[in-house]
């Protein structure tokens, strides 16, 4: 029987990041672990798809990165704690991901979070 805490099933809206994903992703979540530094961020905003190629993208992952498509960079194996390292050079903090995740505005996303948080769902 399936309970709302069943760890085995998938949680709607969310990407299972599995051994999978982890290579399919490999080189993106390098490349977005790599904004940790002032120097990549400059590198990366000067000339984007020569940074994309030096962590060997896929056609997919660029497509992403260039539309700037959060939910298609964790469908393409991005992990959400990197793909926020990349959130960030686009102004996104993780209530605004959470928003995009969920179809929601983000004062709708917000309103959600304050109202589970108080107990009141």
């Amino acid at each position: 029987m399936m309970t709302a805490n069943d760890p085995t099933q998938p949680v709607p809206g969310t990407y299972l990041f599995d051994g999978k994903m982890a290579k399919k992703g490999y080189g993106l979540n390098k490349m977005c672990y790599s904004f940790n530094e002032q120097s990549a961020r400059d590198e990366f905003n000067k000339d984007p798809d020569a940074y994309c190629a030096k962590f060997g993208l896929t056609e997919a992952q660029i497509k992403a990165i260039h539309e700037r498509d959060i939910i298609g960079l964790l469908q393409q194996g991005g992990s959400i704690y990197y793909v926020a390292k990349f959130a960030g050079l686009l102004k996104l903090n993780m209530q605004d991901i959470g928003a995009i995740q969920t179809g929601m505005s983000l004062d709708e996303f917000k309103a959600m979070l304050v109202k589970r948080g108080s107990g009141e769902e």
